[in-house]
């Protein structure tokens, strides 16, 4: 048994309604009617008609033809036929060889239109505060017209909580008010089927308010009018509509039910709804007409019960109980479908159906009430189900079931259809699905047999059956798989079987990778004028051909050049407000889709604040309001206020206040005799707004100044005038016409009277012949024409200084070392400073050096040291020298007379390096050093101490000597040394006080000659075969060994090459000395032996740093060096000593390559 399945339309088949038109079909009455009957079957159906329960005989009537192949009526009434002929229930047959189907009941009815009846409309005259109701009643159509209503000039009429339409069309008001009055009230109707609107003839509404009442219109009232003589009340809630407690409802199932309460009061009713004994249905109730419509979709029999709508004002409330019945008309359970069987077997038909009240069933055949339909001894009727027992080919029909109840019917065909037919497979061959990896696979086997065949699915060449629950296999033949893998690809084979025979088809699976966006648009805040861009990155398979598309707002980006799209991203050039929105970046294969969003921002500097307002003007206070612009996307954070003053700088403004974002008003202060404006600029993050359009101006009246001059001083130019200066007010600060300025002076701690001047329009005035240096009293007070500001502060200041006239006494200098003094004087009495200490000048220079007793030029250095101080230091001397030094007192007008110069001496200190070292006249065994005095000696020179070593093949180093030599020399000659070895040479010079820097050098005595005449005798033994290839070997193991050495050094290694070279370096490679130009000395870091592991680090040869208690803080502000402000010194005395020479043989690093290979050579 097969139930449901389509049959091969080349196969035999009782027909099937394909297509008919509605049930309650209206038509257009200007139009042709278009009855629609279409149907299938094999062979194919014929068509016949009944109207109104009658055979409808096509061929007698001229105006009616059926469509070829069809079932289709066409009624022409374009040849003055009126469409009302043929109204009426019409119902189609299509039958064939196998049985007849038949289409639901079609009622025919031609839409109407009609106008309105003539009426005489009177005025409606209402008092102000009462309700009223204007009455559409439209005419009746077909379709029921839709209402609304509107002015003559086709504007609609606006409603609200009080003025709303009800769902008769009526007006309804809920209180009328005087704006209601007019005279073009008027009701359209809407016939969307003819696309015709009729209008009511308007309505005219004059509303009086009694307190508008003159006493004539009064008089002509009558004692019953509804005008009395009461004013305007408020009134409680009564209901317009529905009228009543109560009323009742019925609708069907699945309609929407519409529930409507209209109140009249004053002040206007609020309407609420609630349901008794429940809750209102989520999810399908809402409110329209101001909540004076409940209304629910789709309702069922579970909405049926009392709903209650409660008007309210202040006054009081009103409710009414509408008691809903939801009835249904019926409504399938279980539809009968169509049935194919093989000879022989067994089926049901089942046809249930409920409704409110529960339908009756009833069974047709092939058109015909089943009970008078000829018997078929295979079937057996059991109410809502027709059971068949071993059918034969001739119980082949079309069987109809009707449900019916007093609303309504269903009509449903279902033919059976006896068949013998072995399996066939309705899917074409070797047809390939694709899908995405991760997704359902869904693989068609459409089929077709009976009896209806079994269904096998095989995967691969090896026809292995697919089972188990990574497959889901569907009744109609369609394997599921789940989830696909990349692993599901491959050849999927469909067998279907049946008792008739057997048929198979291939089909093939490809798996793709998903579509993905690697990188997403992300969300951008974006400045106007700037430029936005989006990335939408994707990864596809190799396969699919991807279309990349992106949208605005879910809508196609708008034709404008600013947008660019390529390949990865979306470009707006220049962006605008109008930009802003959600951008979409979508990709589309054949297979898949995926999409990303991100939202664009465009952000910019506000709009300027609009509506400035100036209200509460006081003498010294006012209050701005302003309206906001537009934030334009970026919150603003804050209002800038700005004034201008028309009377004094107009067309200069200046920043007065600002306030929160938040505030829209500010209170603020003025000053008197300012003609005021004030603009105001908003400010977000983005930036300020252009500034507001101006205020009114608003001029405040004069008073007397407020304030004085500030910035007082004086201070005398000359060493008898005082100068007085000060900062003059701002034009708004004067507080009236007529500013002027009273400068008052006296001597301070004089018994004097205050002197007095007004000056105007300047901030200086000079005081001449006053004295000295001495100190005055002074103020200044503003004025002007209303009278003086409050009385000003005193401030001190001071007459003009002179030079001062005495030099310091009693000035004595210590000697603290070779390169350090301090020096102490005696301070000079203030009276004669005549002026502002400032401080003291040291003037110090050096006048010969004691170890040369050659003079040069004086070069003097200055040090000062500020305030009252007594003492300092001087730093930087040069040891065993002759200075001289005075001190001198400094004021604001210059430097006093020196002091008598002061003689000191410096000690000696240890000496400078050897000018230089050169060696000469190597032989065998000796050497000739020679070298020049140091250029600083720093003392007498007591002698030269020369240090040397040798150095042997090894690198390694030899025993250290000693030899010192007499200050007067100049040259040695050094004997008994071996032949053909390098020496490495210290020299430095020596005082009284110690050894100064070393010079360093190195030399080589020559080779002895007889052992070079015994090496010429030998060479026949080097000219042998044995010796020259011995000698190869030789030269290709230290080849070899040199390859190793240069790998090992290149991975960082160390090894005893290095060591020994980095002792003994190439002389031609040493560093040069940044100041004599020698080469640089072996040093090492860590204490003061000789030559150790190769060090290389340079003699700097500065001066040793003495022990000093002394703090810094004694040192002055010299010319030549560096000190603090306080007379501080922060230089540096000290150096550091060169090296002693390495004694004894130690092993050292690994030298350079450049040495490495000149050791071989």
């Amino acid at each position: 048994m097969i139930s449901a399945l389509d049959v091969p339309l080349d196969l035999s088949q009782p027909p099937t309604i394909t297509q008919q038109s509605p049930k309650d079909y209206i038509v257009d009455p200007r139009e042709n009617i278009v009855i629609q009957c279409e149907a299938k079957g094999k062979p194919p159906p014929s068509f016949s008609w009944t109207r109104n329960g009658t055979h409808f005989d096509i061929d007698k009537d001229a105006q009616v033809t059926m469509k070829p192949n069809s079932g289709t009526l066409v009624v022409n009434i374009m040849n003055g036929v009126k469409a009302e002929a043929y109204e009426g229930v019409y119902q189609c047959t299509a039958r064939n060889e196998r049985g007849a189907a038949i289409s639901n009941n079609i009622v025919i009815r031609p839409s109407r239109s009609p106008l309105w009846t003539k009426e005489k409309l009177e005025p409606n005259h209402v008092r102000e505060g009462d309700s009223l109701v204007l009455n559409c009643r439209p005419p009746v159509g077909l379709p029921p017209p839709i209402i609304f209503w509107m002015d003559n000039a086709f504007q609609r009429l606006p409603q609200s909580e009080r003025v709303s339409q009800g769902l008769n069309g009526d007006l309804y008001f809920s209180n009328v008010q005087p704006e209601d009055t007019r005279e073009d009230y008027i009701c359209y109707a809407r016939f969307n089927h003819t696309q015709t609107i009729q209008q009511k003839q308007p309505i005219s509404v004059k509303v009086f308010s009694m307190d508008s009442l003159n006493d004539t219109i009064a008089a002509n009232l009558s004692d019953t009018d509804i005008y009395g003589a009461k004013p305007v009340t408020e009134r409680p809630p009564v209901l317009l509509t529905p009228t009543g407690s109560t009323s009742n409802k019925v609708e069907l199932r699945g309609n929407v039910l519409l529930l409507e309460c209209i109140a009249a009061g004053l002040p206007t009713p609020v309407i609420r709804w609630i349901k008794e004994g429940g809750e209102l249905p989520a999810n399908r109730t809402f409110f329209e007409n101001f909540k004076k419509t409940l209304k629910i979709i789709d309702v069922s029999e579970a909405d049926s019960g009392n709903y209650k709508c409660i008007a309210r004002n202040i006054l009081g409330s009103t409710h009414h109980v509408i008691s809903v019945t939801v009835k249904a008309s019926p409504y399938w359970i279980t539809a009968p479908r169509n049935l194919v069987l093989s000879p022989g077997e067994d089926g049901t038909l089942i046809c249930r159906a409920n409704g409110n009240p529960k339908p009756s069933i009833s069974w047709l055949t092939n058109g015909v009430p089943i009970a008078i339909a000829p018997e078929d001894p295979s079937r057996k009727v059991d109410g809502d189900t027709i059971i068949f027992s071993a059918v034969q080919e001739r119980s082949s029909a079309v069987y109809q079931c009707n449900a019916s109840n007093e609303y309504g019917y269903l009509l449903a065909n279902a033919f059976v259809n006896v068949l013998a037919e072995p399996p066939r497979i309705l899917t074409p061959a070797n047809k390939l699905y694709q899908v995405i990896a991760d997704s359902p696979a869904l693989i068609d086997c459409a089929y077709f047999g009976s009896p209806k065949p079994e269904i096998e699915w095989f995967k691969g060449v090896k026809r292995s059956i697919l089972r188990g629950n990574e497959y889901v296999f569907h009744d109609n033949g369609t394997l599921e798989i789940p989830v696909a893998q990349k692993d599901s690809t491959g050849t999927y084979t469909c067998v279907a079987r049946n008792k008739l025979g057997k048929t198979q088809n291939e089909v093939q699976l490809e798996v793709k990778d998903p579509t993905m966006i690697i990188k997403q648009p992300e969300y951008k805040v974006i400045q106007r004028s700037a430029q936005a861009s989006f990335e939408c990155v994707i990864k596809h398979d190799p396969t699919l051909l991807p279309t990349v598309i992106w949208l605005k707002d879910n809508n196609e980006l708008p034709d404008d050049e600013r947008f660019l799209v390529g390949k990865d991203n979306l470009t707006i050039m220049n962006v605008t407000d109008k930009d802003d929105g959600t951008y979409t970046c979508i990709v589309n294969t054949t297979l898949d889709s995926v999409s990303a969003s991100a939202v664009l921002t465009v952000v910019a500097r506000p709009n300027p604040p609009l509506d400035l307002e100036l209200t509460g003007q006081l003498e010294r206070s006012i209050e701005l309001s302003w309206v906001p612009g537009e934030e334009n996307n970026s919150p603003i954070t804050n209002f800038v206020i700005e004034y201008e003053d028309g009377l004094h700088e107009p067309g200069v403004w200046h920043y007065q206040t600002e306030v929160p974002g938040s505030q829209t008003t500010v209170q603020l202060k003025l000053s008197p005799y300012v003609n005021y404006s004030f603009r105001v600029i908003a400010v977000n993050e983005i930036g300020r707004s252009q500034p507001s359009e101006p205020s009114e101006q608003y001029l405040t009246k004069s008073a007397n100044p407020d304030e004085n001059p500030s910035n007082v001083q004086g201070i005398g130019s000359e060493p008898d005038n005082l100068v007085i200066t000060w900062e003059s007010l701002k034009g708004f600060q004067s507080n009236g016409p007529g500013l002027q300025y009273k400068v008052s002076w006296r001597q301070k701690d004089v018994d004097d009277e205050w002197t007095s001047v007004v000056v105007a329009n300047v901030s200086k005035y000079i005081v001449s012949g006053t004295p000295t240096f001495v100190p005055y009293e002074i103020k200044v007070q503003a004025l002007n024409d209303l009278g003086y500001a409050p009385e000003p502060s005193e401030v001190i200041g001071h007459s003009g200084e002179d030079l001062p006239m005495v030099a310091p006494g009693n000035v004595q200098v210590h000697v603290i070392n070779s390169t350090l003094a301090k020096v102490h004087w005696d301070p000079v009495p203030l009276k004669s400073v005549r002026g502002h200490l400032q401080g003291y000048k040291v003037y110090y220079w050096k006048v010969q050096s004691l170890s040369r007793r050659s003079k040069r030029h004086v070069e003097k250095k200055i040090l000062t040291f500020r305030g009252n101080k007594t003492f300092g230091m001087l730093p930087g001397l040069e040891p065993y020298s002759s200075y001289k030094l005075n001190v001198r007192v400094v004021n604001g007008k210059g430097e006093g007379p020196a002091s008598p110069d002061k003689m000191f001496k410096t000690p000696e200190g240890v000496p400078s390096s050897p000018s230089f070292l050169k060696i000469t006249n190597p032989t065998l065994d000796s050497l000739t050093l020679e070298w020049g005095s140091p250029t600083h000696p720093n003392g007498v020179l007591t002698s030269y101490i020369l240090k040397f070593q040798p150095i042997n093949n090894t690198h390694e180093l030899g025993p250290l000597v000693e030899i010192r030599i007499p200050a007067n020399e100049s040259s040695l000659i050094l004997k008994n040394l071996n032949y053909s070895t390098r020496y490495k040479f210290y020299f430095n010079a020596q005082t009284s006080v110690g050894s100064g820097s070393q010079i360093t050098e190195e030399a080589v005595t020559i080779m002895d000659e007889g052992k070079m005449a015994m090496a010429s005798r030998q060479v026949d033994i080097a000219t042998q075969g044995w010796f020259i290839g011995l000698m190869c070997a030789v030269a290709l193991l230290i080849l070899i060994l040199l390859i190793v050495c240069f790998i090992r050094r290149n991975k960082g290694g160390k090894y005893p090459v290095k060591e020994k070279e980095d002792a003994h370096a190439d002389p031609e490679i040493q560093p040069m000395k940044e100041d004599d130009g020698t080469f640089g000395e072996y040093s090492d870091a860590e204490d003061h032996k000789p030559l150790k592991k190769g060090s290389r680090t340079p003699s700097d040869r500065t001066v040793k740093k003495e022990d000093s208690d002394d703090s810094l803080v004694d040192y002055g502000e010299g010319v030549n060096g560096q000190f603090n402000e306080d007379g501080s010194f922060i230089g540096q005395y000290s150096g550091k000593k060169e090296k002693e020479p390495a004694e004894g043989n130690e092993s050292s690093e690994a030298p350079s390559p450049v040495n490495a290979m000149n050791s071989f050579v």
